[in-house]
């Protein structure tokens, strides 16, 4: 049993677990905005017609407890999925760099067959939550499998990958305002998920500056590998500037109330500080700003939206 529960500890320990909270909140959010605007059916019946909620959205428009649950099944199986391919295809890389070559894959601490394993679960269990959710998301749940097995390839080639990356994480509102039946053709989610890939995106840029001498021996691409490290952090404060303007578009979309834009308030506040926080010259704060600072925003982004669904 203690053999059984350390290859756990370090299959948690190898998908990040706890980095869950970076996208799962949007997902929440991207399913309490789509509720409310899933129109019902009104069946022609005897006596009185009544409205007739969907297994996904109840009368009230709230997201039902069994859709919240198999939209974290989702999202938790597909990031571990992804981060099972990534740390694959990235072994050879991670072995060569310092700071990643303790990692479980390099390090040998899990063998093929354990991880290919654990991917599977994982993959099933994507699939399966998947095809519990509303219609259009039995359809496109390819498409973020596709987004992250490409990823791990992309800063072979290109320093956009910091975007892709964004994309991959911008999915989440977008997937959670389909998966509770709500109209894909709404702007809303598409704004939340573009402010969410442009955040990713900037403190993704903010992590590979840890990264920028190994990368140029390995002729990998990043911004800070390519452009320079204080380039690189210009460029996330633009797209952390970008972020929260549109974070407003959405509230403004969505018909949000004074919760949603004090948590955006806080949101930006925090980003600001994230970003005072690490210089060019000065990389120390870097895990700060990475870790602790983007996992509370995305929390306090959530708080904001569920403040606002229940006192509007």
């Amino acid at each position: 049993m203690s053999v059984v529960l350390q290859k756990v500890r370090t299959l948690l320990e190898l998908v990040k677990f706890e980095h869950s909270v970076f996208a799962l909140p949007y997902a929440y959010i991207g399913a309490l905005y789509g509720a409310a605007t899933v129109e019902f059916a009104v069946p022609a019946i005897y006596p009185v017609p009544a409205p007739r909620p969907t297994p996904w959205v109840t009368l009230l428009k709230w997201p039902t407890l069994s859709a919240l649950v198999w939209i974290t099944v989702a999202m938790v199986g597909a990031r571990a999925f992804a981060f099972v391919l990534n740390r694959a295809i990235d072994k050879e890389i991670d072995a060569r760099n310092p700071r990643t070559v303790g990692r479980a894959v390099p390090a040998g601490r899990i063998k093929a067959w354990e991880l290919w394993l654990f991917a599977s679960v994982m993959l099933v269990a994507y699939l399966y939550a998947a095809l519990r959710l509303a219609p259009l998301t039995q359809v496109l749940w390819p498409i973020p499998l596709v987004a992250f097995v490409v990823y791990p390839y992309t800063k072979r080639f290109t320093p956009m990958c910091h975007y892709w990356l964004g994309i991959c994480l911008g999915l989440a509102p977008v997937a959670g305002w389909i998966a509770v039946g709500a109209p894909i053709s709404a702007a809303a989610p598409w704004v939340l998920g573009v402010a969410v890939a442009l955040w990713t995106a900037g403190f993704d840029m903010i992590y590979a500056t840890q990264d920028v001498e190994c990368d140029v021996r390995d002729h990998l691409h990043s911004m800070p590998a390519d452009l320079g490290v204080a380039a690189a952090l210009v460029q996330t404060r633009i797209t952390h500037v970008a972020t929260v303007l549109l974070l407003l578009v959405a509230g403004v979309l969505v018909g949000a109330g004074w919760s949603w834009y004090v948590g955006i308030g806080v949101a930006a506040a925090l980003l600001w500080y994230e970003n005072s926080i690490v210089h060019a010259d000065d990389l120390s704060r870097v895990d700060a700003a990475f870790f602790t600072v983007n996992g509370v925003i995305a929390v306090v982004v959530f708080a904001g939206a569920l403040a606002d669904r229940l006192l509007g």
